[in-house]
């Protein structure tokens, strides 16, 4: 279970401080798909941000499997993001020069040495997952949005994550490919993964076990 008990968060600027997240708790069980909806400026992208440890908040706990996360060094934060989290964006973020199978295996791309051949059939295997068999040596460039996005979606699949963070995973995307990507989604969930994701659509909304509703850096 992913735990967040009174996370606060705040931003300064110019000697002015706002705080973006006030006193939010909640609970996320394994498995369990949520959406976080509210206006632009509310604090969901925040939220997901520190949920997923990409930032750490101001002050409360995060807890994850018995272990409090907001006092973790770094290198024990890189080390769980590596194995159970995974991330998406609203924007790909892949690598143009790399193929499909090159971007999908970044995460195991610490060093000159080559993938394992187990690994790179893994990679491919994801690929084929996400509709994407036998595009693997194309750059990104030839591909669509969509396809794009689903690159991305491979390259956190590729991990095993226990958890999957989406942030506004179809902005980018015309409604067509989007409800293909939410439709995705929604299946790696019905096959246990747990899905937490930022959304302004009430439409893909709907497709979460529970959706939660954020303003002004809380919960309405």
């Amino acid at each position: 279970m992913l735990q967040a008990i009174n996370i606060n968060k705040i931003f300064k600027s110019e000697g002015a401080e706002t705080r973006v997240l006030n006193n939010i708790s909640l609970e996320i069980p394994p498995g369990e798909f949520l959406s976080i909806v509210g206006r632009s400026g509310s604090g969901k992208t925040t939220l997901l941000n520190v949920l997923s440890t990409l930032m750490r908040p101001d002050g409360g706990e995060l807890l994850y499997r018995g272990d409090d996360l907001t006092a973790m060094p770094e290198a024990g934060l890189n080390r769980l993001r590596h194995a159970d989290f995974s991330v998406i964006f609203q924007f790909h973020h892949l690598v143009p020069y790399l193929t499909a199978l090159e971007n999908t295996l970044l995460p195991f791309m610490r060093s000159l040495k080559p993938a394992s051949g187990e690994l790179v059939q893994r990679a491919k295997d994801c690929l084929e997952r996400v509709g994407l068999a036998g595009k693997e040596n194309r750059l990104p460039g030839s591909f669509s949005g969509g396809e794009q996005q689903r690159v991305a979606i491979a390259r956190a699949l590729v991990k095993s994550s226990r958890i999957l963070f989406a942030d506004e995973p179809t902005g980018s995307l015309d409604k067509k490919t989007g409800e293909g990507i939410m439709n995705l989604i929604a299946e790696l969930n019905r096959e246990g993964l747990t899905v937490v994701m930022v959304t302004h659509d009430p439409q893909y909304a709907e497709l979460a076990h529970r959706s939660v509703m954020m303003e002004d850096g809380a919960f309405a």
